[in-house]
């Protein structure tokens, strides 16, 4: 199963790569439910530690092989996206309380039916995990867009500039430098990235300034669950969203270092999910899953070991009990970024249209139709405003471009390909 294998230290510093590209899509979700709830500094900086923390927690049960949990492939989990705008609402209409309550119920929730989703995973031949894996990519990449813009309505010229260069260096070293380095050509882009910036006067080192030395995750740091149904049933329903997320990540993992996934494997990876979930519940954090940024890295740096991504959980977790660190890579400037992202995201997409690539569309026309609107359901259905006039569980559910893709792509799969066997 290993092609190559990695010295310590260039494990180490492959396991960092995957660290800075994954840290402010997982920060962003506790800074976004803060800015909602109006949470102190003080607070956030226990949420954004805590989250970091958990995160490297939920990455070690995911990388293991063992009877009853863990999927063991090199995945990373990070926060949750879909689950900002409910538990925004749950947190701003029942309270913190409710918020954590929603969240330990749907880890209990997820660990419970992961004997039942992995049973499907039938239901996810080439055509409808490359039509998923090439949304995901697509998905992603009006939110390097975003960064690379710094995020303003109005874009500077300086973020602009910095985000070309940035790719520029990465092409840069992608095109002249050789193995272990080509490799981590991210790191060198936002390293050098974040350098100039800082020459331009645009980093902020307040942040390190400002961060507490030493931090301990502390259950129930924000008051006793409480257990409010309907609350619980939107968790529950981000959760499968998420589930499906992660089996798209799952399979693409699987597909690119050429690990076959059991339906053991699958239950196991859910399972541990679950247990995260619950975990961030209890210690007042968000919802992880596995992160579809860094299927773009493994893809990137052609590494097929967990060796670096144990690095990565073991850097996280450190960085959560001491936040100093944690606020360094907080100091990469979005439009560094936002470059970095965009090869990554592109990187996602390609590697779904290689997949697709292996789908028989001349022998079967059926094939072709499922993919082009799985594709275009997704990605034009991700946060569009076509659905105000629906309630918002509903809308959350029909923005998510990922689930969308993947709804799509199975049931047009089942009616159109089951048919032709009948």
């Amino acid at each position: 199963m290993q092609h190559q294998e990695h010295s310590h230290s260039q494990s180490a510093i492959l396991g960092l790569q995957h660290l800075l590209s994954m840290y402010a899509g997982s920060i962003l979700v506790p800074i976004m439910i803060a800015s909602v709830l109006g949470y102190s500094a003080t607070q956030l900086t226990y949420l954004i530690s805590t989250d970091i923390f958990m995160c490297g927690v939920a990455t070690f049960l995911q990388l293991q092989l063992r009877k009853q949990f863990g999927v063991g492939l090199p995945v990373v989990l990070g926060c949750a996206f879909q689950s900002v705008a409910p538990l925004s609402i749950i947190g701003a209409q029942q309270g913190s309380g409710a918020m954590f309550g929603a969240l330990i119920a749907s880890g209990i929730y997820v660990i419970l039916v992961a004997g039942i989703f992995s049973k499907i995973a039938g239901l996810f031949p080439p055509i409808v995990t490359g039509a998923v894996i090439t949304t995901i990519g697509l998905t992603l990449i009006p939110v390097a867009m975003g960064n690379m813009g710094n995020n303003t309505a109005e874009p500077t010229l300086q973020s602009l500039i910095l985000a070309l260069i940035t790719i520029l260096i990465i092409l840069l070293v992608h095109m002249f430098a050789k193995g272990f380095v080509k490799s981590i050509s991210i790191l060198i882009g936002l390293v050098a990235g974040t350098l100039i910036a800082a020459f331009m006067g645009l980093v902020d080192t307040s942040v390190v300034a400002d961060a507490p030395w030493v931090h301990v995750p502390t259950p129930f740091y924000f008051g006793a669950p409480t257990f409010e149904f309907t609350s619980i049933l939107m968790m529950c329903i981000i959760a499968t969203v998420s589930m499906v997320e992660s089996t798209g990540v799952y399979l693409a993992l699987s597909d690119l270092t050429d690990d076959k996934l059991t339906e053991q494997r699958l239950r196991n990876g859910y399972r541990s999910e679950g247990i995260a979930v619950l975990l961030g519940g209890i210690f007042n954090t968000f919802p992880y899953t596995g992160f579809s940024q860094n299927v773009g890295l493994v893809c990137l740096s052609g590494i097929k070991t967990r060796r670096p991504i144990y690095y990565t959980a073991g850097f996280l977790v450190v960085i959560g009990l001491l936040p100093k660190f944690g606020a360094l890579a907080q100091m990469i400037p979005s439009p560094v970024l936002g470059g970095a992202m965009l090869v990554l995201f592109g990187m996602v997409a390609l590697q779904g249209m290689q997949m697709l690539n292996r789908v028989d569309f001349a022998g079967n026309e059926h094939n072709f139709i499922i993919a082009a609107v799985a594709i275009a359901a997704g990605v034009g259905f991700n946060g569009t405003n076509l659905f105000v006039s629906l309630p918002t569980t509903v809308q959350m559910f029909l923005t998510n471009g990922i689930v969308i893709a993947t709804v799509v792509a199975v049931v047009l799969n089942l009616i159109l390909n089951s048919r032709d066997k009948g």
